[in-house]
């Protein structure tokens, strides 16, 4: 098996892949990226949330136990967040053999911009990259009332793994992928992207509940304006699949000079 370290790691011949997502272990993505593993290993584990943990972005259950239920021989569902499904199969249900993949989604909608500081998908994956694991989260985009096109994304999403496979990972990177809202069997284009940033309206909804009691209720942020070229946000308006390197170290490094010149000086 291949040393999954900190200092990137080389992934061939045939990987233990581990699946979760955010949406569920019931919702079809994850079947859809079940099948998109099975193409390349015959060694796939599935451990995700028992409910769908949409916005549950990096999240952490510390205040109760949480349960592993086991449904089929590779397949067990978490009554937590995807992080804690990660952490779960990574000290615990996989230990003595760890994956040397982690996959995340397929997630129904993209998750682009400032989407990954919210997305249970993304955080599936940070936590397998910062526990060491090669992560890619999964997510496929899709037009209210036309459905998704799960086919989409199946169809490329072999290749694309197979591929990030043969280099050698970089460190404490995860790859973030999202799939146009263009029918199955559409040629689209693969675009290396930077993470964007949307124009986001207000998506606070008000309204009385029943008792006369007001609620705010967070819906999908509508957008406006156009998204800067070479994000992932325009890569995905414009009908191309995107792929951005996603790095866990958050410091502005611009800024961090900046500030060693203020109070170091």
């Amino acid at each position: 098996m291949v040393n999954c370290g900190s200092k990137g790691s080389d992934v061939r011949g045939q990987p233990r892949i581990l699946i979760s997502n955010d949406d569920g272990i019931a919702a079809p993505g994850i079947a859809v990226l079940q099948r998109v593993a099975r193409q390349l290993s015959d060694d796939v584990w599935v451990v995700a949330p028992e409910q769908e943990q949409s916005g549950a972005s990096h999240s952490l259950t510390t205040r109760r136990p949480l349960r592993l239920h086991q449904l089929d021989e590779r397949r067990f569902a978490v009554d937590g967040t995807p992080t804690d499904c990660v952490l779960l199969a990574l000290k615990r249900l996989l230990r003595d053999h760890p994956p040397d993949l982690v996959l995340s989604g397929i997630n129904a909608g993209s998750n682009v911009g400032e989407d990954l500081t919210y997305s249970g998908t993304v955080a599936a994956a940070m936590e397998a990259t910062l526990l060491g694991i090669p992560a890619i989260a999964l997510s496929q985009a899709y037009i209210d009332g036309h459905g998704i096109p799960w086919g989409t994304g199946e169809a490329v999403a072999p290749e694309m793994i197979r591929r990030l496979l043969q280099r050698q990972w970089p460190e404490s990177t995860l790859f973030n992928i999202n799939f146009p809202a263009v029918p199955p069997g559409t040629s689209v284009t693969i675009a290396v992207t930077s993470q964007g940033r949307r124009a986001i309206a207000d998506n606070l909804t008000d309204g009385v509940d029943p008792r006369g009691r007001p609620y705010y209720w967070i819906g999908p942020a509508p957008e406006h304006g156009k998204a800067e070229p070479g994000t992932d946000v325009a890569a995905v308006a414009d009908d191309m699949i995107s792929i951005t390197p996603i790095n866990l170290n958050l410091t502005n490094l611009p800024v961090l000079n900046e500030l060693r010149d203020m109070f170091e000086a």
